[in-house]
């Protein structure tokens, strides 16, 4: 696994009215601080990708359909230098997987596409609120070299 990259395996309580599901308090491990909270949505044969945050710490959990959620280590000194990890979050209920909550820490370089279904919607729960004059995001294309990974054969754009 990546350096400070985590996963929280997340319960749901479902019954005949539907169900419940916790992602982050402020009393879990992986809870550092509350910067906002936003969902974002990506279409099947798109991926949403290059990006990193060189302050922040990102949340992600999937609520609709399924994503590809693909990280790399840019980090200077790290030891897992240049490893590429997928993960495949879903939503829940009755997925058949559990759902999964994925910490990602500033420098690993991060992106998605919907694995399944018409779209996947992920909602971030980032440690710093977005900085609309200097935000702290930085990008590589899609399908930059820089990145030693390459999308699934239905992903044939990015964004």
């Amino acid at each position: 696994m990546i350096a400070g990259v985590k996963t929280k395996e997340l319960k749901v309580h479902a019954d005949d009215r539907g169900f419940l599901m916790e992602m982050l308090r402020a009393d879990d491990p992986l809870f550092e601080r509350f910067g906002q909270v936003y969902v974002t949505c990506c279409r099947r044969g798109v991926a949403k990708a290059w990006h990193y945050h060189k302050e922040q710490t990102d949340h992600f959990v999937c609520l609709a359909g399924s994503a590809l959620v693909v990280l790399y280590d840019l980090r200077d000194g790290s030891p897992t230098k240049g490893q590429v990890e997928e993960y495949i979050l879903e939503a829940p209920p009755g997925t058949g997987r559990t759902p999964l909550l994925l910490k990602i820490p500033p420098l690993v370089v991060h992106g998605f596409t919907a694995l399944t279904g018409e779209e996947a919607r992920i909602v971030n729960i980032p440690t710093l609120p977005y900085r609309y004059r200097d935000p702290d995001e930085f990008r590589y294309p899609w399908d930059t070299p820089e990145i030693p990974y390459r999308w699934p054969a239905h992903v044939t754009r990015g964004g």
